[in-house]
């Protein structure tokens, strides 16, 4: 079978390394810089990330305040404070919603016509200008990912653009970042992290270098992920997180996620349940679907997490599987039930509708999903 595989070109990991920053764009003969960045509390983290900039001597402006789940229209408002700024480079720091809205940004200013044109595979047609991404989360991996997800709110539907115009030209992952982040924004990043591994090990497209990087980030996040949450200065902890996350961005780039997360974009974006925690509720049931005709394929997932099979059948170790990420789940406080979220039965339907138009992801799945089964498992996860 032929692999491929793609990542990051540049990727800048450790304590610290934010302060690197500066250097590296002026080695780009960078002048001008728009940063694009969350929530208030990212903004705060943003501090060392200006003082590197300001000894390189390079100027920036802020582009903050991006929603979770970040509107298309919100990119032009963006695309306008780049041209308005006469910006050279973007800087997307946050979480996964200002990474992609710095991707999708930044190739809008060298591509016509409306953002929803470019929605799909392979359809931009130009590079953009370079970007530098900075995680402050250890979850979404968009650092090393061609993929930026945006929302349309009349639709209630999340929608993907991929492009390999989407890599950063460089990734900067300083673990220093994520210190202090509340706990259940640690156990929703962190749980996204991991179903990214398992998706990206059980995808169609999985192969044998995307399995080494999924392994990897199984074993990091399900050894690390309690400890980070339970105690969030344990830099150890979040090191090992942020490199488990990473590692789950680059498997599921080139391999790619499954029905899990397919799920979880109508929920999301009709229900605004954070896209980490979207994908814990929905993810028992949908394995429990996927695994008939598949059973040695997620019963393989037992060795990174650490699940001793000795004696026991493929369905017992796959159901082993299933609980070992629930009882992490309740661990981690992330509710278990639908119905947690308002999600009623006449809701059903539509979140049904919704799940078979995200075909990109279904097309990776192991067992193709009907709408008949569709509306089984939302009804499963009530």
């Amino acid at each position: 079978m032929k692999q491929m595989f793609s990542t990051t070109p540049r990727i800048i990991m450790g304590l610290g390394s934010i302060s690197d920053t500066g250097d590296e764009i002026k080695r780009l003969g960078i002048e001008k810089v728009l940063i694009v960045t969350g929530t208030s509390a990212t903004a705060g983290r943003a501090k060392s990330l200006e003082a590197s900039l300001r000894k390189a001597d390079v100027k920036f402006a802020f582009f903050d305040g991006v929603e979770p789940e970040p509107r298309y229209e919100t990119v032009a408002d963006c695309v306008d404070m780049i041209a308005q700024e006469r910006a050279q480079l973007i800087i997307g720091m946050g979480g996964g919603s200002p990474m992609d809205l710095c991707k999708v940004a930044a190739v809008m200013t060298t591509n016509p016509g409306p953002v929803m044109d470019y929605v799909g595979v392979d359809l931009i047609p130009n590079p953009g200008l370079p970007t530098f991404l900075v995680p402050t989360t250890a979850g979404t991996g968009s650092e090393v990912t061609p993929i930026a997800i945006l929302s349309d709110e009349g639709e209630k539907l999340k929608m993907g653009i991929v492009s390999p115009y989407l890599y950063p030209s460089v990734a900067i992952l300083d673990p220093e970042l994520t210190i202090g982040l509340p706990p259940p924004v640690t156990a929703a990043s962190g749980i996204d992290a991991l179903i990214h591994a398992v998706e990206a090990r059980t995808s169609i497209n999985a192969s044998g270098i995307t399995d080494l990087y999924g392994d990897r980030a199984i074993r990091l996040i399900i050894d690390n992920l309690r400890d980070a949450y339970a105690n969030g200065g344990d830099i150890q902890a979040r090191s090992a997180m942020m490199e488990g996350a990473l590692l789950a961005g680059m498997a599921f780039a080139n391999a790619g996620v499954t029905a899990v997360h397919a799920f979880a974009f109508p929920i999301g974006a009709g229900f605004h349940i954070p896209h980490g925690i979207a994908n814990a509720l929905m993810f028992p049931h949908v394995i429990r679907f996927n695994m008939v005709g598949n059973l040695s394929i997620f019963a393989s997932l037992a060795a990174p997490l650490g699940i001793p099979r000795e004696g026991l059948g493929d369905r017992q170790v796959v159901e082993r599987v299933i609980a070992a990420i629930d009882h992490l789940a309740e661990d981690l406080h992330i509710p278990r039930h639908l119905a947690d979220f308002g999600v009623t039965e006449k809701d059903i339907p539509s979140l049904a509708h919704g799940v078979m138009k995200v075909t990109r992801l279904l097309a990776n799945n192991r067992r193709p999903v009907s709408y008949e089964d569709a509306q089984m498992i939302y009804t499963a996860a009530l």
